[in-house]
């Protein structure tokens, strides 16, 4: 979205580069045009971060509204390991997440997963419910992002509650 803002403001400003309505000289136009232009990118830009953290910030609420439902859940972030991030077809991350249950009686787990970008910004977050793991046993799950993440991302067990 972001390189078709700024193609968008760049084509825009070849377009003012030849035209001058007032007389005035071409160069004053294309000043004008610039300062124009490189406001709207400005904005574009603001705008697309602050809809991209605002998307995080709302996985994020919701993610830990889904925790917050789990009643009587206890602390299971040493029973999770995550696999290798890969992206999927659509540009989304997924992470495969393997639970191992080991206490004597079979529990369900929900674990929610944090995507965050090279500096440990969150991007977005998802929740996994995992039916009920025998006791010594293990299951097999996968977190996916909810939108495409661009750039560097990584996966990190936000919380794990087992239940």
């Amino acid at each position: 979205m972001r390189r078709l803002v700024v193609g968008a403001v760049v084509a825009g400003g070849l377009v003012l580069t030849g035209c001058s309505s007032d007389g005035g000289s071409a160069s004053s136009a294309v000043q004008s045009g610039a300062s124009a232009l490189a406001s709207a990118a400005s904005s574009a830009a603001n705008g697309f971060a602050s809809s991209a953290s605002s998307a995080a910030a709302s996985a994020g609420a919701a993610a830990s509204s889904a925790l917050a439902s789990v009643k009587g859940g206890l602390d299971a972030n040493g029973d999770v390991a995550l696999g290798t991030l890969v992206t999927d077809a659509d540009g989304k991350s997924d992470v495969p997440l393997t639970v191992t249950n080991r206490t004597s009686q079979p529990y369900r787990y929900t674990i929610q997963v944090s995507f965050e970008d090279g500096s440990g910004n969150l991007l977005d977050a998802a929740v996994v419910t995992v039916p009920e793991v025998a006791a010594g046993g293990t299951a097999q799950a996968t977190a996916k992002s909810n939108r495409k993440l661009d750039g560097t991302v990584t996966a990190k067990v936000g919380s794990a509650l087992r239940y």
